[in-house]
């Protein structure tokens, strides 16, 4: 009766190991993306969520025994969306800043941005003159670049440029093209891809220092801030990291 209770105890404790892996294997993160700002996330041509930020997440996600959907979502609510629990991650691009590290906490950085500004690929002027009384420059409402030019460039400044606002850094540099603004600020990844796909060129930055990226999590989910960590160590250290800043054109 003893060795039977005892077979019975450790077979009910062996399911339940099993079923409690079963159930981590199956836990399935939302990822929160920006859609529109190539390389790093984007929505391509098939309808599909694509970039080195999404591609990088789903190779640490089978490494780490875990499924990821992304979201697309408005990059200004991105982080009370976080908060919120509407998603779990978000690996879109996002600078590292001590404000939001108020409200998120950061894996290590796995890239360093720069700051630029773009221009039709035929105007001859230079950052200075593209900031002068009366011009227009664009900028994706949301984004540190932003909030810097606003501080920075015309409360402290001084500068009387027009600070125009978009939801993607995309539709700034189309507002490039047709005429409606002089230039863009924005980093220098989607910079460099709006150069080789659009009628634009990188004139040079504007004073911001350079950032750095990384994945934020809610304050609370320490054991998945963990396991990006350690999935980003794995991935920056293996073939797979220049395969992707290969195919992504990100070097």
């Amino acid at each position: 009766m003893v060795k039977k209770m005892g077979f019975t105890l450790a077979l009910a404790l062996l399911l339940a190991s099993f079923s409690g892996l079963a159930s981590a294997q199956d836990k399935v993160y939302i990822n929160g993306i920006d859609a529109n700002f190539p390389p790093f996330a984007f929505v391509n041509k098939s309808g599909v969520p694509d970039g080195f930020d999404v591609k990088s997440l789903e190779w640490i996600a089978k490494e780490k025994g875990f499924k990821v959907k992304h979201q697309p979502m408005d990059w200004d609510a991105i982080i009370p969306s976080l908060n919120a629990k509407k998603i779990d991650i978000i690996a879109s691009g996002m600078s590292i800043t001590d404000k939001r590290k108020e409200q998120v906490n950061f894996t290590l950085p796995y890239w360093t941005i720069k700051q630029v500004m773009v221009a039709k690929k035929d105007s001859k002027l230079t950052v200075d003159q593209l900031m002068a009384k009366g011009n227009k420059i664009g900028v994706q409402r949301g984004t540190t670049e932003a909030k810097w030019i606003e501080e920075n460039l015309i409360k402290k400044g001084g500068r009387q440029f027009t600070l125009v606002q978009y939801d993607s850094a995309p539709l700034a540099v189309e507002d490039v093209l047709n005429g409606r603004i002089v230039a863009a600020a924005m980093d220098d990844a989607p910079a460099k891809d709006a150069a080789k796909k659009k009628g634009v060129k990188i004139v040079g930055g504007f004073g911001m220092a350079d950032e750095n990226f990384g994945y934020a999590v809610r304050k609370e989910d320490t054991k998945l801030l963990e396991t990006l960590n350690a999935g980003l160590k794995k991935l920056m250290a293996s073939p797979q990291w220049a395969e992707f800043k290969k195919k992504y054109e990100v070097e």
